[in-house]
Formats: structure tokens, C-alpha cells, sequence
């Protein structure tokens, strides 16, 4: 399998200048591939791939308008080829059907005011050392070497984002290491009060608090996002503003990624097959809960688990998202009507008083079919499990604890 291996660049006032002008040859080498391309669909022509890039890289350095494409690596420029030929492929698939998830659109043109820029080496663009890594026409670039690479990187990524910082990301084949194997199941159904309620096959259950890392920096954000729309364009007090607010956003994107690191490193390490739900973000994030759902990101927290179970020989099982998992009576299987999100605990028609969230996740663990693990456990289970206690109903996090039955 393949993996990435990101780690902290710094490159000196010459690299940077380079790489700068590395950006921008890539990014004008990608647009004229996808308008060469545009321009023959239109006229009815059919290009390939290597007519693409003659065009492009090896007679467009020849003119005088793009002559200084010729000062960067031709690594670079081949490999913004590339991403423009795997673009029009994943479009073309995506009309076709035959490219799961959503559906793709036409390639857009790169702008160079995006502030987040990157550029991609082959094997014969670069070469690790001891120090950092040697790229083509740019140097020896110092790295902060925080883990070894497990094997040889097949490529290599410089990414400058959006706060100036820069990164090398290395992509390395590895093979899987599976872990002992589990007696344990859990069943996961994630939520923006908690983050995740889970029930476990030994009759445990947890809630994972919900730390809203964008709501908790929220008056920062928004003071330092003031003070940039009060700066002039141009200016470089913008862009001081500017890389205040990204720095903001990066401290918020890291802290909130080393948390579902963490959580699905641990789910995956205790539990032999973790069962979550197939939700569609994208759909709830035009709701009115929608800064909530990007903040709570459940989408990255599924990826990790379904990323870390292929590496460690786990299994994840995703049900269907219309599955009825919060409706639905875990110990009678009577579903009744839709409950508001205020409604955090419920009374069935049996006269059994269910947790909104225990009773999603065993409901859950059910629909992937690992009711039999819960029936081991005793005769009922399923009401320990997903009851409600008095002293829980209005918590916003419980312990990994056992319930009484």
C-alpha cells in the first residue's frame, strides 16, 4: 500500500525564490495544457498525452514568450502535464460512471492567487540525504527529519501553504503489519454534541467528547479576519493580516487532526471491526449546522479508521446511510417517528428509556451484522448498553465505563 510521509521544509532565501518560480512555471505549464486540450475538443481534434506535452513544455521553451520555462526542472513541467491528463481522465470517467463518489467536473484553471502552491519530483527529480532532500535545480532542501522512511519515496511533493510554511511530503510503498487479532467489536455513531458515542461488544460504552477546536478559537478568527478586511490590497500589512489568519486556520486544522489521529488510532488498535455509518457530509453541510458538521469533521474521522483497518488488518463496515439507526428501539426494533436533535433521550413504546446516541451505535453494530458478539455477552445486553442513565442524560462526556446491568 501506498503512504505519505509529510515533513517540515526549510528552505533558504535562494530555494524559496526558486521554488516560487517553480509554482508558477507548473502552474502555467497545467493551464496551457488544459487550454491546448479545450482547443482541440472544440475543433474536433484528438490530442494524446505526449502530443500535449511537446506542445506545452518542449516547444513552448523554444518561444520567446515562454523561454523562461527553461529555468526550473523539466521534472516539474512533466508533471504538471500529468495532473492536467489525470484530471481530464477522472472528468471523463466521472460523466461515464465509471469513477466512484461524486461526480467530477471539468478541469478549472490554476490561479496564481492561490496561496497554497505545490510541486511534484519523480524518482529522477530528487534524492534524500542525510540532511533533507536534493531537488532538481533547487538544492538541498533541510528537512526536520521527526521519523525515518521505511523504505525508498517513489515521488516527492513541495508544498508551500497558504501561511508560508513549506512541506515535503514523500510517497512510500509499504506493506501492511497486521495487529493481534481482537475478541472485541464496536459499533460508532458519530454526532456534534459528542463526537462519537460508542458501544463495544464486552458491554462497554463511551462517549468521546466533541472539543469544536473552530468554535473555541472562533473570537480569535474573527479579530484577526477584521483586521484584515481593514487593510489596504496590496499592501504589506495585508499580507501580515493575511498570514495571521492562516496561522489561525493551520493551528485549528492540526489540533483537530492529531485528535481524530488519536481517537481512530485507538479504535482501530482495540476493536477487531469498527461499524460507522456511511453519512453524507456534504449533503448536511448545507444545512444550518453547517459550520458545526466542518468542525466536528466526521468525513476525515471515517477516512483515518477505513485507512488505519487496511494498514493494521482490521475490517470497517459502513451501513447504509438511511438506515433508521436513531429511530429505531435497539431491544424491540419498533421505529418511531423522527426525534429533533434536542431530544437526547427517548421512551420507546415498550417502556425502555434509550440514550439518542447508545442506541444509534447499537443499532449500528447490529445493521453490520455483529449482533451475535453482543448476544454473548448476557440476556440483555442490548438495554445496558443503550439505556439511558439519570446521571448521563445531559453530560457531554462519560467515561469508558461499564454499565450495570
Amino acid at each position: 500500500m501506498l503512504v505519505r510521509y509529510r515533513f517540515r521544509a526549510y528552505p533558504d532565501g535562494g530555494q524559496a525564490k526558486m521554488l516560487a518560480r517553480s509554482f508558477g512555471c507548473a502552474r502555467t505549464v497545467y493551464n496551457d495544457a488544459i487550454w491546448a486540450r479545450r482547443k482541440a475538443r472544440a475543433a474536433g481534434e484528438s490530442l494524446s498525452d505526449s502530443e500535449v506535452q511537446r506542445r506545452v513544455v518542449t516547444q513552448a521553451k523554444q518561444t520567446p514568450e515562454r523561454a523562461w520555462l527553461a529555468e526550473v526542472s523539466s521534472v516539474v513541467l512533466v508533471q504538471a502535464c500529468q495532473d492536467a491528463r489525470r484530471a481530464y481522465r477522472n472528468f471523463f470517467d466521472s460523466i461515464a460512471g465509471k469513477r466512484e463518489g461524486r461526480k467530477v467536473g471539468a478541469p478549472r484553471f490554476r490561479s496564481r492567487k492561490d496561496h497554497r502552491q505545490s510541486i511534484r519530483f519523480t524518482r529522477n527529480g530528487f534524492t534524500v540525504t542525510r540532511h533533507g532532500v536534493r531537488l532538481a535545480k533547487i538544492g538541498q532542501v533541510k528537512l526536520v527529519w521527526s521519523r525515518e522512511l521505511p523504505a525508498e519515496p517513489s515521488s516527492v511533493t513541495v508544498i508551500r501553504e497558504a501561511d508560508d510554511q513549506y512541506y515535503v511530503s514523500f510517497v512510500v510503498e509499504i506493506s501492511a503489519k497486521p495487529l493481534p487479532a481482537s475478541p472485541r467489536v464496536a459499533g460508532v455513531d458519530v454526532g456534534l454534541i459528542d463526537l462519537a458515542a460508542v458501544t463495544y461488544s464486552d458491554g462497554t460504552r463511551e462517549k468521546v467528547y466533541n472539543p469544536r477546536h473552530l468554535r473555541a478559537n472562533e473570537k480569535r478568527l474573527a479579530k484577526a479576519q477584521k483586521i484584515l478586511s481593514r487593510r489596504q490590497k496590496g499592501s504589506n500589512n495585508r499580507n501580515k493580516a493575511r498570514m495571521r489568519v492562516a496561522v489561525l486556520h493551520r493551528k485549528v486544522r492540526n489540533t483537530r487532526l492529531d485528535h481524530h489521529h488519536k481517537l481512530a488510532s485507538r479504535l482501530i488498535r482495540e476493536n477487531q471491526t469498527v461499524a460507522v455509518e456511511d453519512l453524507a457530509v456534504r449533503g448536511l453541510a448545507r444545512t444550518r449546522l453547517a459550520k458545526s458538521v466542518h468542525d466536528a469533521g466526521w468525513a476525515t474521522l471515517i477516512r483515518l479508521l477505513q485507512e488505519k483497518a487496511i494498514r493494521n488488518g482490521r475490517t470497517v463496515i459502513k451501513i447504509d446511510r438511511w438506515f433508521p439507526s436513531t429511530r429505531t428501539c435497539s431491544l424491540c426494533g419498533v421505529v418511531s417517528e423522527p426525534k429533533p436533535l434536542g431530544v437526547r433521550v427517548w421512551e420507546c413504546a415498550c417502556g425502555v428509556r434509550l440514550d439518542r446516541d447508545y442506541n444509534a451505535a447499537v443499532n449500528i453494530l447490529d445493521a453490520a451484522g455483529l449482533a451475535e458478539s453482543l448476544n454473548a455477552c448476557g440476556g440483555n445486553v442490548r438495554l445496558r448498553l443503550a439505556g439511558a442513565v439519570a446521571c448521563e442524560a445531559r453530560t457531554h462526556r462519560t467515561a469508558n465505563v461499564r454499565v450495570p446491568a
